[in-house]
Formats: structure tokens, C-alpha cells, sequence
């Protein structure tokens, strides 16, 4: 048994129509709640004793998520770095204070004592020191005056990142709106599969009891019995597992909105079949304008070109003011100063050259990226589109086969029970039936899983 993924959500370029026997449902509302609305999301602690709708999931995970808390950080970061780049443009001011002692050693020749003997000598040797305090304080302003535009280029480079990480966070909401999505539908789906296998081991109950009882008027032999027995012990089996894959989307459900994984989450059913018709130029043109990745492709484009900027103007020189004030020596006696530097790098082995080429290289290749990214999203919008299609000729298909199975399974228990059929036939019909119906549900859960692909391969949430 395989556990389908599945979501709800419709794009405005999907026109809905009811299809023949369904009843119409209107189009779910969008995974945030609107601005000014007066409701309010659920959360994490008031998830316990409540059905959540689809919606409130959504909500609890946008709030508790720490994927998205982590993206959000990383973009604060990104737009602090832009401040960082554009510093260098504002005036600088720094103070400092310095004091030391210093000794100077002098040696020179003493000239003798008038009337005293000097063996050594008309004149002795004799060190001299002297100590002094050298203080220095003050204040030094500099201020960039031109540069060719090399700071601009960076803090443009840096903004760029910081646009990059951003659109990191939308990619974050719209992964984590998938997988709450999914994990709905999955335990919907299991819901599905824990009534349809409850039926069939009712049908598997009511034949044993039959073949017993025939067995022992002697109208029929004791391996239909033993067939009945098989069959109630494998939708047992099927029943089992049902149930456990129920309790998995669930855990899986929790981890996705970022709440403890064995909380009694409930949930609405939203395994509902509604027709769509799609509009293929309208789902690519939606993808390109909305999609984070090929966003962030087209800014990385822009951080690299201004990069190359960047490299370019370190060939030219930079002008600097530079402004201090304050004294010097044990008296702090006034001083100041005040100048222009020009610094200018005339050759620094080849560095220059081969940074400028480097960002040259990474400009091509991120451009080669943005059309690369493109072909990928439209892929994924055509795939997209493709599967929502076949799940809704699947979900026609199968429930024509479901009404056949339910006839042919009546057909069977009234042969069975008149005495004309076998065990092996009446048992046949019961898989059947269950097949039938398991695909069903399979094919719809298939169905809601493909739309909500596709509003990821075209950017929405």
C-alpha cells in the first residue's frame, strides 16, 4: 500500500468546473491569511481538542518553523552586510591615547679635580641619563573622497546578497507549505484506506460466518472455511497497516509545522475532487515571474556584474582626508593635522588583473544558471501540469471500475449465499472491491498531491 502526497490550493490560471456527480467545493483561500483579517492562526498550543483546517497548518508552521526562523535571521544578516559594504563611504573617527618613558645614555670625559691625582688620567669617563615622558591623544577623522566608484559597486554586490537571501525565506515558506500540504493529504489519504480496509474485513467477517455455516449444515467443505480465514487475516493485515500509516503523516504533519511530533493532531478531510483546465502559457509565465530560485539566479547575475565592477576600479587610485587633533608630551601641548593621501597601487604581481577575470568567468556562469534554472522550472511546470491531468482521467477510471467492483461483489455474495458460487469467486470479488476502492483513492490523493506541485513549480504557496 503506497501513501500518496497531496495537497489543496488552486492558482488563479486553474479554472475549476465541477465534474459530472461531484458536488462543487469552493477554491481554498491562501495559505497566509489576508491583511486586516480578523482571524486569528492557530498555534502550537492550542492545536490539542481542535480540527485544524489546512489553513491553521499552514499558520503554525509559518510561526513555529524554525527553518523559516533561520532563514529569516540569515536574511538580517545578509542586510546587515550591506551596511557593513557602505561604511568605508561614511566619515570615520577614531581616538587614541599613548604614553611611555623613555631613557637616554650619554657618555662623555670628565675633566679632573684640581689638585688631585688622577692615575688614569687628565680626565675620567662618566655616563650620563636622562628620563622623559613622551604622551601623545587625540582624535583622527578621515573621510573617503573618491574611490571610481569601488565602494558603490560592493555595497550594490552585498545588496544583491541581501535581495538572494531573502528570496531564500520565500523558498523556505513555500518547501515547508508543500510538505504541510502533503502531510494533510496523507492523513486523509490513511483515513481513506483505514474505512476502505474496515469494509473489506466486515465483507471478509460475513463470509467466514457464511462458510461456517454452510460448512456445517454440509452444503459446502471445510477449505472455505479455511479460505475465509485467510482472507480475514489479511485485511487484518492491510487494516494494520492503515492505521500505522495514519499515525506516520501525522508525525510527519507535526514535524512540518514545528510542533512536538506526537501531538493528537486532527485535521479536516480535504480529499475532494474538483475538475481543473489549465492554461499552459499563463502557468510558465507565473512560474518566471514568481519563483525564488529563478529570481535568486537573475540577482546573483547583478551581485556578480557588480563584483566585476568592483575588481575594475581597484586599478584606480583612492583619495583620502584625514584630519587630527589633540597633544603631545607630559603637557599635552595642542597639536593638529590635516591632509589628503592618494593611494594608488601600481602593481601588486598580477593580482588585480586575475581577480578581474575571475569575476569576469563567474559573470558568464551565472548567466549560463539563470537560463539553466529556466529550462528546470518550465520542466517542472510542464511535468506539473502533465500529472494533474492523468490523475484526473485516473480518478474517472477508477471510480467506473469501483461501481463495477460493487456489482460484481453483489452478484458474487448473492451466487455464494444461493449456493451456486464458490468461495474462490465470492473472495475474488471482495479483492476486487477493495482494490477498486483503495485505487480510488489512490488515483485522488494522487490528484490533490499533483496541484499542489504544480502551484510550487509556478511560485505560489
Amino acid at each position: 500500500m503506497r501513501i500518496a502526497q497531496a495537497s489543496v490550493g488552486l492558482a488563479p490560471c486553474l479554472v475549476a468546473s465541477s465534474a459530472p456527480g461531484q458536488a462543487q467545493t469552493p477554491t481554498p483561500t491562501p495559505a497566509a491569511l489576508p491583511p486586516g483579517s480578523t482571524q486569528t492562526p492557530a498555534t502550537a498550543a492550542n492545536v490539542v481538542g481542535r480540527v485544524l483546517s489546512l489553513e491553521e497548518a499552514i499558520g503554525i508552521a509559518f510561526e513555529t518553523q524554525p527553518l523559516i526562523q533561520a532563514r529569516l535571521s540569515e536574511y538580517l544578516a545578509a542586510a546587515h552586510r550591506v551596511d557593513q559594504a557602505l561604511a568605508p563611504l561614511l566619515p570615520q573617527l577614531s581616538g587614541d591615547w599613548s604614553s611611555g618613558i623613555s631613557q637616554t645614555v650619554e657618555v662623555g670625559r670628565r675633566p679632573p679635580i684640581r689638585g688631585r691625582f688622577d692615575p688614569r688620567g687628565d680626565a675620567t669617563n662618566t655616563t650620563i641619563s636622562r628620563f622623559g615622558d613622551d604622551t601623545r591623544a587625540g582624535f583622527t577623522l578621515s573621510q573617503l573622497i573618491f574611490d571610481f566608484g569601488k565602494t558603490f559597486a560592493t555595497t550594490e554586490a552585498a545588496r544583491r546578497l541581501a535581495e538572494v537571501a531573502q528570496e531564500d525565506v520565500e523558498l523556505q515558506r513555500q518547501l515547508i507549505t508543500l510538505t504541510v500540504k502533503e502531510s494533510f493529504i496523507n492523513i486523509n489519504f490513511a483515513r481513506r484506506l483505514i474505512r476502505v480496509q474496515e469494509q473489506a474485513l466486515e465483507r471478509a467477517d460475513l463470509n467466514l460466518r457464511s462458510a461456517r455455516g454452510f460448512f456445517e449444515v454440509g452444503t459446502r467443505p471445510k477449505s472455505d472455511v479455511a479460505r475465509a480465514e485467510v482472507d480475514v487475516a489479511n485485511a487484518r493485515v492491510d487494516l494494520i497497516r492503515a492505521r500505522n500509516a495514519e499515525r506516520l503523516a501525522r508525525v510527519a504533519l507535526n514535524t512540518a509545522m514545528g510542533i512536538a511530533a506526537d501531538t493528537p493532531t486532527e485535521v479536516q478531510d480535504n480529499l475532494v475532487y474538483q475538475a481543473m483546465t489549465l492554461d499552459r502559457g499563463q502557468l510558465q509565465a507565473q512560474a518566471l515571474a514568481q519563483r525564488p530560485e529563478y529570481k535568486q539566479a537573475r540577482l546573483r547575475v547583478n551581485e556578480a556584474d557588480a563584483r566585476m565592477r568592483a575588481a575594475f576600479r581597484d586599478f584606480f587610485p583612492e583619495v583620502n582626508a584625514t584630519a587630527f587633533y589633540g597633544g603631545r608630551r607630559a603637557d599635552l601641548n595642542e597639536i593638529w593635522e590635516v591632509g589628503v593621501a592618494l593611494s594608488w597601487t601600481i602593481f601588486d604581481g598580477g593580482n588585480k588583473i586575475a581577480r578581474l577575470r575571475e569575476t569576469k568567468a563567474t559573470v558568464e556562469a551565472t548567466q549560463a544558471r539563470v537560463k539553466a534554472t529556466e529550462l528546470d522550472i518550465s520542466r517542472e511546470v510542464e511535468q506539473s501540469q502533465l500529472n494533474v491531468n492523468e490523475a484526473q482521467e485516473r480518478i474517472g477510471a477508477a471510480q467506473t471500475a469501483v461501481a463495477s467492483a460493487q456489482e460484481n461483489f453483489r452478484l458474487a455474495q448473492g451466487r455464494f449465499d444461493a449456493g451456486v458460487g464458490t468461495i474462490l469467486e465470492l473472495t475474488d470479488a471482495q479483492l476486487f472491491l477493495t482494490q477498486a476502492q483503495s485505487t480510488e483513492a489512490q488515483a485522488l490523493a494522487d490528484y490533490r498531491i499533483f496541484l499542489a506541485r504544480l502551484e510550487r513549480a509556478i511560485g505560489r504557496r
